[in-house]
């Protein structure tokens, strides 16, 4: 059965800790299932807008990010530099063995991206050519 438009524009609501907690003690699978689905919900709905309450990311920390990936990177004789932060998002340049290599997407997405957006305030990485 399809869902009527105004259930697909209901906010989600996600559980607190206490509350996944509570529902671990009686039936831990769905408490499982419910966590697991909320970190994928989080982490999907990362947007380009600041975060109120941690507003602009560090500037330094996002440095020290984007060295801690060059040391990934220079293992495969690739290398990353940051180029600018505008609002949330961090433009960076792949260099080295990773200009033109197809897997350079992969390693934004699986590298760089979880590094950099663990800096509080980033919410994405863009590759700048």
């Amino acid at each position: 059965m399809p869902m009527s438009e105004k259930h697909r524009r209901q906010a989600i609501r996600f559980y607190t800790e206490e509350e996944l907690d509570a529902l671990e003690e009686t039936d831990p699978d769905t408490a499982y299932r419910i966590a697991r689905a909320q970190a994928l919900a989080a982490r999907e709905r990362r947007g380009p807008a600041l975060d109120a309450a941690t507003g602009p990311p560090d500037q330094a920390a996002v440095e020290r990010a984007i060295e801690d990936v060059r040391r990934i990177l220079q293992r495969d004789g690739g290398d990353i530099e940051l180029v600018d932060i505008v609002g949330a998002t961090v433009r960076v340049r792949m260099k080295g063995a990773c200009a033109g290599c197809p897997n350079s997407v992969l390693d934004l997405r699986n590298v760089v991206e979880k590094v950099v957006c663990a800096v509080p305030g980033v919410s994405s990485v863009v590759n700048t050519f």
